[in-house]
């Protein structure tokens, strides 16, 4: 796993090598991953002002953001969609979100109707990574997606979850729009055969990461 720290207008960001031309770049705190194929997909944007610090990882890598073709965003909170604008602007990327977070108004979402050119339902195969299914996912959200790759055995989860010093918790209750469906969609998530978890915060798990979710459900279930 490749691990770097750099600066972009004194906005300091890392970013890891998950697997192969998957990479985690992580922007005052928030979590975006681009994949990086014949063309660069982009699965959240961060907080307003990430843009530059996503530009700079891409252009590092040699490549353009004007090879964006696809954001994916995993649900419309603004430390995940508050870069879309800017990128929207800078590159030709079209934009999908699930169809229930598009006008979803918990916690300032920045992601517009006219911001968005596919609504998901979940179910679909993106194109990357030879096939990417989008998992409809709510409970943080209403439209709370994530992304799993079979081929790979990687899960995007966004903030389907989150992740404690030592296990895997529900999402934040103050943030949830429903814990009930937040917990149902955990177990959804630990039915798919997937080796790494990535979340919208912290680092990858890449170790005992079914473990750590059979943990969470049992203690929703206590």
């Amino acid at each position: 796993m490749m691990s770097a720290i750099s600066r972009t207008d004194d906005e300091p960001h890392e970013a890891s090598e998950i697997i192969p031309n998957v990479y985690q770049l992580t922007i005052r705190s928030t979590n975006v991953v681009l994949i990086v194929d014949e063309e660069l997909t982009l699965i959240d944007t961060g907080l307003q002002g990430s843009s530059a610090g996503i530009v700079d990882f891409i252009r590092q890598l040699g490549r353009s953001p004007e090879e964006i073709s696809l954001i994916v965003l995993t649900h419309n909170h603004v430390d995940h969609v508050g870069g879309l604008a800017e990128l929207k602007h800078s590159t030709p990327a079209r934009t999908t979100i699930h169809a229930n977070d598009i006008g979803e108004r918990g916690n300032r979402p920045a992601a517009r109707a006219e911001d968005i050119d596919i609504r998901l339902e979940g179910g679909e195969v993106l194109k990357p990574m030879g096939g990417l299914r989008v998992i409809h996912t709510p409970g943080h959200t209403p439209g709370s997606i994530c992304l799993f790759s079979p081929r790979t055995r990687l899960l995007i989860a966004g903030d389907a979850a989150r992740n404690g010093r030592k296990a895997l918790h529900l999402p934040a209750r103050m943030a949830g729009s429903d814990m009930r469906q937040a917990a149902e969609s955990i177990e959804k998530m630990a039915e798919l055969d997937f080796s790494i978890l990535c979340l919208g915060h912290g680092l990858p798990l890449t170790e005992d990461v079914q473990v750590k979710m059979q943990g969470l459900i049992e203690r929703i279930k206590d």
